[in-house]
């Protein structure tokens, strides 16, 4: 009775967490294109999605998604070999330990031939798949404590997952221990399946499994002669042996019954099995009814993250399904970090002392922020220079194990904030800025506030471009004193040791985001670098290539010739700043 009661009483509360959650999916707004948009019309268009879906070529992608990213993994095997094993021996053993044994009732003594869990192989897969878990946990702590991965926290989150995990493992075991050594337990199971009515028998059937199964009785002292073992034996062999197999095989359960036998007798006058299997059940109903609202909801949400990620695309996707995804893509972060060791702007986070500015620290705030719309305006400024100083480069999607498309997420909770009212007036020459700008036609309205537009503008009065023709390039407006300048870094000296190999051009995602780069961009990369020692001046600070670069650092970490190509766009940007913003204000 109390068992059912525990057991209805974790699903009420799991269902009640599923639904509240679905209703948050559903009805929080993330982007302009969901601003009027009711949960009735959210729901409807996913709904109406479906269909769609299963009755197309996307099925093909949603079985290759599903087969390679959730059940192998591949995406975590890509970036670390050692995660890769630590969520494999956690993922898979909890799952085959959640079915086999968790379910047996449902699953296991349906399809598996002659199942009782005290049986092999059956006991010993039970044992097994719980060791592959307690591996994978002693994997995650280590590298959270000894292997000191570069950027990756630990927060309640993290600590709740894996002490919930590893309660349920270790009380199982150790349940088992109890069960082995508990006098209690074998006088029930000999009542209840022998029915031995001599005491002679009683005895003997004890004396064989103190012998063989590790049983602790209280009757049994000493020596036990061949002649009782014997009788014992054939007791055994007809009323036992068809249901338990010596409890060796499972070989975690049997390790702690032999810990414990010392006080065997004393646990069993406690009720220790009893406290212990109400122990279990109570974890693991715990952890079933907080899935909801714990990290574990990755469980759910990640392959749902990975899947529509896949066959959902921004420019053919109904825009009210896409919000609907990002808000549950929010909720499929596991905090793996792998964003961050990748953030071409991580670095800022220690100059300025704050970890919103890492993608993984970003999406807990936003997950907060999105839930309860007031995080304070400390917080709330923290999370705006985060994105801010994002430069766009789709680094963090790119590498993301749950299928988060960063990148877009980041464009629409920009847009969000700039529509709340309450932000920091982004800098004009900011990636942010520019990439509001090239993006307008998403917005579906005009936007008065076009920073980028507006310092283009003021560029193109100041310097001349040179129209593209057949003919050479004149060197008549040379500038000598340009790539000569005192005012250039060391960084931006590097451009003399190009030579025009174009690596840089080639891996950069902006040239490659073109069909005719050189009609979008007026110079590529390599270009300017050969501009700089020309002396071109007019050409290279009038190239819309500065303004596109999206500060990926793709072309300065491909230069044979180490040269700092990211750094010199840079402070040529500063330099068109300085030589044309400031002297209108003067």
């Amino acid at each position: 009775m109390t068992f059912d009661l525990l057991f209805y009483s974790s699903l009420i509360l799991l269902a009640v967490g599923m639904v509240v959650k679905i209703t948050q999916w559903f009805s929080y707004r993330i982007g302009i294109q969901t601003q009027n948009s009711t949960f009735s019309q959210r729901l409807g268009s996913s709904l109406k999605a479906i269909p769609g879906v299963i009755f197309s070529p996307k099925i093909g992608i949603i079985l290759k998604v599903f087969i390679l990213d959730v059940l192998l993994q591949y995406r975590i095997l890509k970036e670390d070999i050692l995660r890769w094993v630590m969520h494999m021996l956690i993922f898979w053993g909890f799952i085959l330990l959640f079915f086999m044994h968790a379910l047996e009732t449902v699953v296991s003594d349906a399809i598996l031939p002659g199942y009782f869990s005290t049986v092999n192989p059956y006991m010993f897969l039970r044992d097994f798949f719980g060791c592959m878990v307690l591996i994978g946990i002693a994997i995650a702590i280590c590298r959270r404590l000894f292997l000191k991965v570069p950027r990756l926290s630990t927060n309640k989150c993290d600590v709740y997952a894996i002490f919930i995990v590893t309660t349920i493992i270790f009380s199982g075991i150790f349940l088992e221990g109890a069960k082995i050594i508990s006098y209690t337990d074998f006088q029930n199971m000999e009542q209840d399946y022998s029915a031995l009515e001599y005491k002679e028998d009683i005895f003997a059937l004890e004396a064989y499994w103190v012998k063989h199964y590790g049983l602790v009785s209280p009757n049994i002292k000493g020596e036990i002669s061949q002649e009782i073992l014997s009788a014992g034996e054939e007791l055994h062999n007809e009323s036992c042996l068809d249901c338990h197999t010596k409890p060796q095989a499972a070989f975690t359960g049997y390790a702690v019954s032999r810990i414990m036998e010392p006080v065997g007798g004393l646990l069993d006058r406690m009720g220790f099995v009893t406290f212990l299997y109400y122990f279990h059940i109570l974890a693991c109903f715990i952890g079933l009814a907080l899935l909801p609202f714990t990290k574990m909801l990755h469980i759910i949400t990640t392959p749902v993250s990975l899947i529509t990620g896949a066959i959902m695309q921004r420019d053919k996707s109904d825009p009210l399904n896409i919000a609907t995804r990002q808000l549950i893509e929010l909720d499929a972060c596991v905090h793996c970090n792998t964003c961050s060791k990748t953030c071409s702007q991580a670095s800022a986070c220690d100059i300025k002392n704050n970890i919103n500015i890492l993608p993984s620290e970003r999406m807990l705030s936003l997950r907060q922020y999105f839930k309860t719309n007031d995080l304070g305006s400390s917080q709330f400024m923290a999370i705006q220079e985060g994105i801010y100083l994002c430069s766009n480069c789709d680094r963090c999607t790119v590498v993301c194990p749950a299928g988060i498309n960063l990148k877009e997420l980041w464009y629409d909770v920009r847009e969000d904030f700039i529509r709340s009212g309450e932000i920091i007036t982004p800098l004009v020459l900011s990636p942010f800025s520019y990439n509001r700008t090239y993006n307008q036609d998403d917005f579906n309205a005009t936007l008065s506030d076009m920073p980028a537009r507006h310092a283009k503008g003021i560029i193109a009065s100041k310097y001349k471009k040179k129209a593209r023709s057949e003919e050479p390039l004149s060197l008549t407006d040379t500038d000598t004193e340009f790539n000569a300048s005192k005012d250039h870094s060391l960084a931006e000296d590097t451009f003399s040791y190009c030579f025009s190999c174009e690596n840089c051009t080639n891996v950069c995602p902006v040239v490659l985001n073109y069909e005719k780069p050189e009609e979008a961009v007026d110079l590529l990369p390599h270009q300017i670098m050969r501009s700089l020692g020309l002396g071109l001046k007019d050409l290279v600070l009038g190239s819309n290539m500065l303004w596109d670069c999206v500060t990926c650092y793709q072309c300065q970490e491909h230069c044979p010739q180490n040269v700092k190509v990211t750094d010199i766009l840079y402070e040529l940007k500063n330099e068109v700043a300085k030589d044309c913003f400031y002297s209108q204000k003067e």
